[in-house]
């Protein structure tokens, strides 16, 4: 396996990207007009992930905001299924008019290209990026099978022992699990990776002693940690997690790696230059209220947000990012769809 160079997985705030690079609907002059200002038909803003989910919190979160804002019905649509691809090929097909959006990590652009052997959308070609709303970052946490304190405790743990040198994650692909690649890889460590469907499941098996790391969302772990069962040892953002303040970024743990993922509003390629304009105009600012702070805070999530060309020339970077991590993390990509 090749060396990972520290910045592969270096991100910066969406806020401070440049304007570099647009996706494939953003510069478009043609497609649908923007709806008339005394249009009140509802928009569709479909969400990849199941209710109850922060993602799912972020959406209605943004949908309120966008219903002051264009004065018409937003209508939330929880379409989970295959990872968001279903979403997005759903988003792929509508017309470019306003009426369906829809709010995704961008994991499924800049990730999934690398390790799925074919995928049903172009992801540079197919979407226009509207805002960037919020970002997450994932936790480091270790269990009652090693008892580890610290990142220095747990890399200490799975040297001696390979029985803990094994992490879970929600899955083969997902962000977590390649922040547990690029981990191994600064640390100079051989783990193992045990992909997980039920996020819910990996805290269990961790407190339990069946795993003795786990990576996944923070969002997935604060309970358990609040009530002792396990312990975030590190998180992977590049400034500590307010709910949880005493636990350090893995930069301060000593590992030079930062990571988080942006969760961003979409729609079809395609649309029309002043349609952009008005939808960013009425998504931007949505989670940086105070109330919908609070919100996101609960779920550990953080505001963001952009100009189209910002989130857009962000996906576009950590497309190049992880195409060098999956090809030095030795992955092989699968049949995707």
């Amino acid at each position: 396996m090749k060396r990972l160079d520290a910045d592969m997985l270096a991100r910066r705030p969406t806020t401070r990207r440049g304007a570099l690079l647009t996706m494939g609907g953003l510069a478009a002059a043609i497609g649908c007009p923007a709806f008339a200002q005394d249009d009140r038909s509802p928009v569709r803003l479909l969400c990849g992930l199941a209710a109850g989910t922060g993602n799912d919190l972020t959406a209605r979160i943004v949908a309120d905001r966008m219903k002051e804002v264009l004065g018409r019905p937003i209508n939330v649509e929880n379409k989970p299924g295959a990872a968001q691809r279903l979403t997005l090929n759903e988003l792929r097909r509508a017309p470019p008019d306003g009426r369906t959006l829809a709010l995704a990590t961008t994991g499924p652009f800049a990730i999934y290209p690398h390790i799925y052997t074919k995928l049903d959308y172009d992801p540079f070609r197919d979407f226009t990026p509207l805002c960037a709303v919020a970002s997450f970052d994932v936790g480091i946490a270790s269990g009652s099978k090693t008892q580890a304190k610290t990142v220095a405790e747990l890399v200490d743990a799975a040297r001696a022992n390979p029985d803990n040198a094994i992490f879970g994650s929600p899955g083969n692909g997902s962000l977590s699990h390649f922040v547990g690649i690029a981990l191994a890889l600064n640390a100079k460590l051989d783990l193992t990776h045990v992909p997980y469907k039920d996020t819910g499941t990996l805290s269990i098996d961790l407190a339990a002693g069946r795993l003795p790391i786990v990576i996944t969302g923070t969002s997935n772990l604060i309970e358990s940690h609040r009530q002792g069962r396990i312990r975030i040892v590190a998180v992977s953002g590049a400034e500590r997690t307010p709910a949880i303040p005493d636990v350090p970024t893995l930069q301060q743990a000593g590992i030079n790696l930062t990571s988080a993922t942006t969760v961003g509003i979409f729609g079809p390629a395609g649309m029309a230059p002043d349609l952009v304009r008005r939808l960013h105009a009425a998504i931007n600012g949505a989670t940086e209220t105070p109330d919908a702070r609070i919100k996101l805070e609960r779920v550990l999530f953080l505001p963001a947000h952009s100009t189209p060309e910002a989130l857009a020339a962000e996906i576009a970077a950590d497309h190049k990012r992880f195409a060098v991590l999956v090809k030095a993390s030795g992955y092989a990509p699968e049949a995707g769809g």
